[in-house]
């Protein structure tokens, strides 16, 4: 019942329980138990909004940031990854395979906020060795859903 719930709320968090309830065919006491039960394991982190800031006319700044760093001995890559998740503008913080350690995802309002970030604190870091800034152009596809418009058939039509 665990992945069902999951399945459905990661897609849809606003479910509202009764009808999660009835599509796995059990009481909503068990779903809401079966919830509290997982949020109370830390399965379920929080539950967010997916918002597409283009259309909102808010300037926003997204950027992922590849950081090669030395791992600390005895606690491997976990308190450099602490050290970065702990500043309020990252959002996310992956530990990656390839040719760099760590992704940190932040946001500001500027090119020059994200930049000054990276370089005032990221980089200043006693165990980061380099870091690559990606800026985020455009978001077709996030969290599985399509945010992007369709694009428009600019075909002429010909009638006879």
């Amino acid at each position: 019942m665990r992945e069902k719930i999951l399945t459905f709320i990661e897609k849809n968090s606003r479910i509202a329980i009764k009808e999660l309830a009835i599509f796995l065919g059990v009481s909503e006491v068990a779903v809401m138990n079966e919830l509290e039960a997982m949020e109370a394991e830390h399965i379920i982190c929080g539950y967010h909004t997916l918002v597409n800031w283009e259309k909102t006319g808010i300037e926003k700044v997204t950027a992922m940031i590849e950081v090669r760093v030395t791992p600390q001995r005895g606690m491997g890559f976990d308190k450099v990854a602490e050290r970065i998740y702990n500043y309020p503008e990252v959002n996310a913080v992956f530990l990656i395979s390839g040719g760099f350690d760590l992704l940190v995802t932040l946001e500001g309002k500027t090119l020059r906020q994200v930049s000054q970030f990276v370089t005032d604190k990221l980089s200043t870091l006693d165990s980061v060795l380099s870091t690559k800034t990606n800026f985020i152009l455009k978001k077709y596809k996030d969290h599985g859903t399509i945010i992007a418009d369709a694009p428009k058939d600019e075909r002429m039509s010909i009638t006879p």
